[in-house]
């Protein structure tokens, strides 16, 4: 059964002072961080640590029986791994210098600012999770482990970045961070977005939206929702997808095409998890999960000031990137096998046979639409099958209109070089051009004069012809 959405280790305040203990608590479960111990007596600390993980630990520096500074050099010796904020009354640049050394992340001073010491536990808390998710990567990439291999299965692979990048997923899926999740369309985004959310261990559903092509009031409305009569025909209130997400997990595709307006309203969203439904003066705080998608380079966005850098740096804390077809090739077999199968089921018919060639064929195309294009082209080619082994036209029509390799390098050009003499040394004549041509097509179709003659847009005759004629020679 899942639990609640990414669950925190608490933080722990250690404080001789009630009142202290009360209104600091308070103070932290009001800006969101919800899981608070609080301790008075300094000696019941060490035996709750060994018994009770915690993510921080507010200690106060003088307490009866065992102080502040007696207690962080045996935190940091037994339990090294937990943050220690130390606070006191006593602003002394000794005592700060002699906490720190012992190992201290912070030092604050009573009476402690309510934004300095949420600021500083989220500060500790951050730093706490990323020293977790290296420490579980390092080990997961050393041993090439993959503990949760059900939630992928949607996802249909061999090869070995993907493995890594499931890897990469299985660490940073239970982080409160947002995740940006970039990749080519048809890549398979939203496929690893549902990963995320199976993984993170969240109790509520997965709402998805596309915001390419949403301006601002739209945007507000289907994300915030409004109350009643916030505009013409806004008869009733209504909840937005991001009260639906509660305790599950938003992903939002495509935001590099949001305008200046949504980019604000996403940032504030993302750093306060506050929002405003539409019309309304009263904020409300939101524990969905947001995991974000783009098939746009964002820094090019922001070069050209159409993507904001504060949220663009409040993505970068966790980045998937979801390889190309391209990048690959080793899946196009199983992929097409895969999606044989599900055309067939869905079309009520018998599984076809593929020629041997067509993974060949295909291994040469550029696959501009990725992982979706494939399906697509597989689809058509079942829904035309009517018996015996697959035909090879529907692809060829396709694929033999792109010549480009999926691999192949751009021809080095230098200021006022001729890229010719890059290849041959020398002006080429024009049979040097075409052996050439020749030659790498019948490289990159592995021999098979049927696929290579398509590549060169010739026929498989005056290829063979060619082929003789050079051997001949």
């Amino acid at each position: 059964m899942k639990q609640t959405c990414n669950p925190r280790k608490p933080v722990l305040l250690v404080d001789d002072e009630q009142h202290i203990l009360t209104t600091t608590k308070l103070f932290l479960q009001g800006s969101g961080i919800n899981e608070v111990l609080t301790v008075s007596d300094s000696r019941e600390v060490l035996p709750l640590l060994a018994a009770h993980p915690v993510s921080v630990i507010v200690l106060d520096l003088h307490m009866p029986h065992l102080s502040g500074r007696e207690l962080l050099p045996k935190i940091n010796r037994d339990f090294p791994h937990i943050p220690v904020i130390m606070m006191t009354a006593i602003d002394e640049i000794e005592t700060v210098v002699e906490c720190m050394k012992s190992g201290a992340f912070d030092y604050l001073v009573k009476p402690v600012d309510s934004g300095r010491l949420v600021a500083c536990v989220q500060k500790a808390m951050d730093m706490c999770d990323l020293s977790s998710e290296l420490s579980s990567l390092k080990q997961r990439l050393l041993t090439d482990r993959l503990d949760h291999p059900a939630a992928f299965s949607p996802i249909v692979t061999c090869n070995k970045k993907m493995r890594a990048l499931f890897q990469y997923i299985e660490v940073v899926a239970a982080t409160r961070q947002p995740i940006m999740i970039t990749g080519e369309t048809g890549s398979g985004k939203e496929l690893v977005a549902r990963a995320i959310h199976d993984l993170s261990g969240c109790k509520g559903e997965f709402v998805a939206v596309n915001v390419a092509g949403l301006d601002d009031p739209m945007f507000s409305d289907t994300l915030f929702g409004h109350k009643k009569g916030a505009f013409t025909g806004a008869d009733q209130a209504r909840e937005g997808l991001i009260a639906r997400a509660g305790g599950g997990t938003l992903f939002l595709d495509e935001i590099g095409d949001l305008n200046e307006m949504s980019q604000i309203k996403l940032l504030r969203l993302l750093q306060e998890r506050e929002y405003y439904p539409v019309g309304s003066d009263i904020t409300l705080k939101s524990d969905a999960r947001i995991l974000l998608a783009s098939n746009r380079d964002l820094q090019k966005l922001i070069a050209a000031g159409k993507f904001r850098n504060d949220l663009y740096y409040r993505l970068c804390a966790h980045q998937v990137r979801v390889p190309s077809l391209r990048e690959r090739l080793d899946d196009i077999p199983v992929l097409l096998d895969h999606f044989l199968a599900k055309a067939a089921a869905s079309l009520g018919k018998k599984k076809p046979t593929p020629p041997p060639e067509l993974a060949t064929l295909l291994s040469v195309y550029n696959f501009p639409g990725n992982v979706r294009e494939l399906e697509a082209l597989v689809y058509d080619a079942v829904v035309r099958h009517t018996s015996g082994v697959l035909s090879m036209e529907s692809f060829r029509s396709v694929i033999g209109g792109d010549h480009t390799p999926p691999c192949a390098a751009p021809l080095p050009v230098g200021d006022g070089d001729n890229p010719l003499y890059a290849l041959f040394g020398r002006f080429p004549t024009v049979q040097d051009v075409v052996d050439y041509m020749v030659e790498e097509a019948m490289k990159l179709a592995n021999g098979n004069q049927g696929i290579a003659a398509s590549l060169l847009g010739i026929s498989r005759q005056t290829l063979n012809k060619r082929l003789q004629e050079k051997s001949g020679a």
